[in-house]
């Protein structure tokens, strides 16, 4: 067995394992083929979790098996029209209770292609995220995971769920588990926690790229390793003001290269209430953060190798260069507003990673019906670990938003709390090491009881990190954009009968001259009819493109009838 198919069977005994861990996941599903609203923070509108400690456990299991006939028309550059069965099983599943609650979609397909232009596949796609108090107010497991398939354009970027499931599809896996921690040791709360992630991306041998362009490394996969610890009081308690001390170490370990990022920071930090809502915050610390990687192996004309799998060969025998290495004092100053347990901002600046830093929140939940929910951040990382810290931000009780006619998950989930869109993480899948710098958004509400709505938005920056004298130097100080959004419009029209609409936008702006920029759009209706108490008749419609700066726009149409039975 060679190495790459001995990683790839253990990550699918990984996936199955984690599959049968979760018996406790989630209300998962946007497509809406039962009456279950999605889950809110709380019936009193309080977004954190004193409130679902009250309540009464809640589980829901829905198997179901689907069959469907879709047909899809290119309608740019060409004319080619390509038919495919869909034979589909999945689960959804959910639990809400007094110590355990998370979300749960799980589905694989297979795709029987109809005439000469198409092909059979087949795919494994899901989202969850779960939360398991062990030690009620001690010792919590979390773990979530992602599947979902992707198109990888000329200049790395990604676009979600495509209609076209051509030869430039991309599979994408990311899974990640860990312990949380907390007690109280007199007046000082202790707390701390650990994740280890891992995540794979399976691209084609080949990606389309424009001629005189160089290959676009396609991240491989990376292990991520996350730990901290934290001790402190609150203001008032044992002081006027609140002290604390924690440090965290971060690692990721990435395939392509021997990338590895390393990342050491211990600080004190204060508290100082100005009034009962409103409090300043500040801390000092140390940190050191480093990134290093190998070159590539070298042919006979002193040029690149590039394996079978379309990535660049790693020299095992090169020594380890630098890449980016920092050291020294970091500090941050902000402001913390939690006027109620339904609102909550904070805002700091300071100095991190060598230069200034800004990152802050804002969540806003009025009642249980509508959430908005804003962050700023700033780190450093690879695509593994940017993926498993979205992963982590999720909440646990969503629906997974999925393409009606292909099935895939979509960039944001159906939730009324916290953040709920991976998009930003999603948007380009290089494998260089890069400093991530942006906003995202999220805002759900309930229309009364037929509809609800949901947008996301948001705006990521990533400039990449490469060695010296490596071929990793092209893409040193290179800088990516991205902005992306996402909206949604589910309702029930009758007893029997429901609709979803979905809308994404991605406009990609790329700093390498000779990739060019890229800009997607896609939207899909689907209608949904119960035929009997567990039968259901589905037809949907959808049209998504993407616009080239160096190559022809790609534009596809698709159609599909189905049906599903709920067990």
């Amino acid at each position: 067995m060679t190495m790459k198919a001995h990683l790839k069977s253990r990550f699918a005994a990984l996936i199955a394992a984690f599959a049968l861990a979760l018996p406790l996941a989630g209300h998962a599903q946007s497509i809406p083929y039962d009456d279950e609203p999605a889950a809110a923070s709380s019936d009193d509108g309080e977004p954190d979790g004193s409130a679902r400690l009250q309540k009464p456990q809640r589980v829901k299991i829905t198997p179901y098996i689907e069959a469907g006939q879709v047909a899809t028309a290119e309608l740019s550059p060409g004319s080619r029209t390509t038919s495919y069965s869909i034979l589909a099983a999945g689960i959804d599943t959910s639990i809400r209770g007094r110590n355990n609650e998370g979300s749960l979609s799980l589905r694989y397909e297979r795709r029987i292609g109809w005439g000469n232009n198409s092909s059979d596949g087949d795919a494994i796609s899901g989202v969850a995220r779960v939360s398991a108090a062990v030690i009620p107010n001690a010792l919590t497991i979390e773990a979530g995971g992602l599947a979902a398939r992707s198109k990888v354009e000329n200049n790395g970027a990604a676009v979600l769920g495509p209609l076209d499931l051509g030869s430039s599809v991309t599979q994408i896996y990311s899974v990640y588990a860990g312990p949380t921690v907390s007690t109280h040791m007199g007046d000082v709360a202790v707390g701390g926690g650990y994740r280890i992630g891992y995540t794979r991306v399976e691209s084609p041998d080949v990606v389309a790229i424009a001629p005189g362009q160089s290959p676009i490394d396609v991240f491989d996969d990376s292990i991520v390793h996350s730990a901290n610890i934290h001790a402190g009081t609150r203001a008032g308690e044992a002081l006027p003001v609140g002290l604390g001390f924690g440090a965290g170490y971060n690692r990721e370990d990435i395939s392509n290269l021997d990338q590895r990022v390393e990342d050491f920071h211990a600080r004190g930090d204060v508290t100082l209430p100005l009034t009962s809502e409103i409090a300043l915050v500040g801390g000092l610390g140390w940190e050191k953060v480093k990134v290093s990687s190998r070159d590539a192996l070298l042919d006979v004309n002193g040029l690149p190798l590039i394996g079978s799998d379309g990535r660049l060969v790693t020299d095992k025998s090169a020594p380890r260069v630098i890449a980016y290495d920092t050291s020294g004092l970091i500090w941050d100053v902000g402001i913390v507003w939690r006027p109620s347990r339904r609102t909550a901002f904070e805002a700091h600046v300071g100095r991190r990673y060598g230069s200034t830093t800004y990152y802050g929140s804002f969540g806003y939940a009025p009642n249980a019906r509508s959430s908005l929910n804003i962050s700023v951040y700033d780190n450093i990382s690879g695509f593994g670990g940017r993926l498993n810290t979205a992963l982590a931000g999720l909440p646990t009780q969503f629906d997974a938003a999925r393409n009606p006619l292909t099935g895939d998950i979509g960039g944001c989930v159906v939730a009324q709390a916290q953040g709920s869109c991976l998009s930003a993480a999603l948007g380009s899948v290089r494998s260089s090491v890069f400093r991530s710098r942006g906003v995202m958004a999220s805002y759900g509400v309930k229309l009364g009881g037929r509809l609800q709505a949901g947008l996301g938005a948001g705006y990521d920056r990533r400039k990449f990190i490469g060695a010296p004298g490596t071929v990793l130097a092209l893409a040193d100080g290179v800088i990516d954009e991205n902005y992306w959004a996402a909206a949604y419009l589910n309702g029930t029209i009758d007893r029997n009968s429901k609709f979803s609409t979905n809308f994404y936008a991605n406009w990609y702006q790329s700093g390498d001259a000779l990739s060019g920029d890229a800009s997607s759009v896609g939207a899909t209706a689907a209608y949904y009819r119960s035929l009997t108490g567990r039968l259901t008749a589905t037809a949907a419609v959808g049209i998504d493109g993407v616009n080239r700066e160096l190559l022809q726009d790609i534009w596809t149409a698709s159609a599909l009838v189905g049906l599903r039975y709920s067990f």
